[in-house]
């Protein structure tokens, strides 16, 4: 039965309500998360309290040096050595990004692993990954590990298919063995669930979990088990209502309520197939897993895992709190990933040269008129990056007056309105209907004419004659 229709008067106002409490523009627009959620789990209705996020000791995990080089030519040893140090930097004194990890296999893989910790940053903390072979353990004494992933493989595709196991009760023994082999060396290990999306949740995932949690107690606490869930093909859904294996929080709440695996011990990895990576793992951290595995700006096996700089700025809105956090970090990221060959699209967010550029007359001149119009929050602050206009023939006097307004500097009063570009913007036009151009007009062709066309603001800001 719908409701009766509701009627809405105007609140009038002679003031605006720009919701600073929600957009307060120094920060990420905050994520306010009302009341609790219900879900229906087993027939059964189940209350998810969100707000409680902004209490747990949620983490960013990092698997750049691992999933990141699945995708992509191995780094050098000086670039990942580079690139762990601006982790630690984003990572901040409270350790948000708190582990990430390392091949063991290769001379290169372990070479790496000790120039990083030579650096001697105590986040993120080096761990390792292996294969589940009791052998490879050797590799994690070896390196001096406290902690390690290994591939446990859950879905009959990996058992039977992959790994050629005669039946689950082989696997499920054999993962043990393994694990068994950790806690011998004094190794914590991470139990990977790869393919966990596609899984036999209940004849195999929960069975195999209760027996890693039954293992753990017998372990000192340091050493008991964490579990990875791994949406290995990019399965996972976070509506309310999607059925197992595939729904995120019912995975999250049997781990979680069922098999008693502590929020601390569980982590979201995921992958992008059908464009839902990040709010997948956002979604994690509210039902209740507390680390995200990420890697720079995305870059994973097929389509890539959860972005680190997307989770950053999660973790910000969220927690209503920079909480220790570099984000200019991010910037010097993407301009060293650009130097070694990585390309980041140019719209890609926070990290692509035009995340916040506009092309639009109409978007530049409420740039001009208030930045906070068309700007997601102060990006000059967080990320070093002032908006800006790229100059097109869709951009007007409105982009033409903003682009020498940043160009020069301009602040407040000093500002140039429109009408005193239309020279430079009468210009433009002509570039696109007298000469036919269609690329856009670079940086240094606007440098120019500004030169010719304002020699007073060049000579006072750029000092030149």
């Amino acid at each position: 039965m719908s409701k009766a229709v509701k009627r809405h008067p105007l609140v009038d106002a002679k003031r605006p309500n720009l919701l600073e409490d929600t957009f307060p523009y120094t920060l990420p627009p905050l994520i306010r998360l009302e009341g609790p959620a219900i879900e229906y789990i087993d027939g059964e209705p189940v209350e998810f309290d969100f707000s409680a996020v902004e209490d747990r000791d949620i983490v960013i995990t990092d698997t750049t040096f691992r999933d990141g080089q699945q995708s992509r030519p191995p780094y050098t040893i000086d670039q990942m050595v580079h690139i762990y140090d601006l982790l630690s930097r984003i990572s901040g004194p409270n350790g948000v990004v708190r582990q990430t990890e390392f091949f063991l296999y290769t001379k290169n893989d372990r070479e790496t692993l000790d120039k990083c910790r030579e650096l001697g940053h105590t986040y993120p903390e080096c761990t390792g990954w292996i294969r589940a072979v009791k052998g490879d353990f050797r590799l994690v004494k070896e390196a001096n590990l406290q902690e390690t992933g290994m591939l446990t493989s859950c879905s009959d595709y990996h058992i039977f298919h992959k790994l050629k196991f005669r039946s689950r009760k082989e696997c499920m023994d054999s993962y043990c063995e393994v694990v068994d082999a950790a806690f011998e060396a004094g190794v914590r290990p991470r139990c990977h669930l790869e393919d966990v999306t596609r899984a036999d949740i209940e004849g195999f995932v929960l069975p195999f979990v209760d027996r890693l949690m039954e293992m753990s107690r017998q372990v000192p606490d340091e050493l008991a088990a964490k579990v990875r869930l791994c949406d290995t093909m990019g399965f996972g859904i976070s509506y309310p209502g999607a059925q197992l294996p595939r729904s995120i929080p019912k995975l999250i709440y049997k781990l979680n309520q069922e098999c008693g695996v502590p929020s601390s011990r569980l982590e979201w990895h995921g992958h992008n197939d059908f464009h839902k990576v990040h709010v997948n793992g956002a979604t994690a951290w509210l039902y209740g897993c507390d680390a995200v595995n990420t890697t720079v700006f995305g870059f994973g096996e097929r389509t890539g895992n959860p972005p680190l700089e997307a989770a950053i700025f999660e973790y910000i809105a969220l927690k209503g709190d920079l909480c220790g956090i570099d984000t200019m970090g991010i910037t010097e990221l993407a301009n060293y990933m650009r130097s070694i060959g990585l390309p980041i699209p140019d719209n890609f967010p926070f990290a692509g040269r035009a995340f916040n550029t506009t092309r639009a007359g109409i978007h530049a001149g409420g740039l001009r008129q208030d930045e906070r119009i068309y700007n997601i929050f102060d990006t000059e602050k967080l990320l070093g990056r002032p908006p800006r206009v790229a100059i097109t023939d869709k951009s007007g006097a409105d982009g033409v007056a903003h682009w020498v307004n940043e160009f020069f500097g301009l602040k407040g009063d000093d500002r140039i309105n429109k009408i005193k570009v239309h020279k430079l913007a009468r210009w433009v036009i002509d570039q696109y209907d007298v000469e036919g151009r269609l690329t856009a007009i670079s940086d240094q062709e606007l440098e120019e004419k500004a030169k010719e066309f304002f020699p007073d603001l060049w000579q006072k800001h750029k000092g030149g004659p």
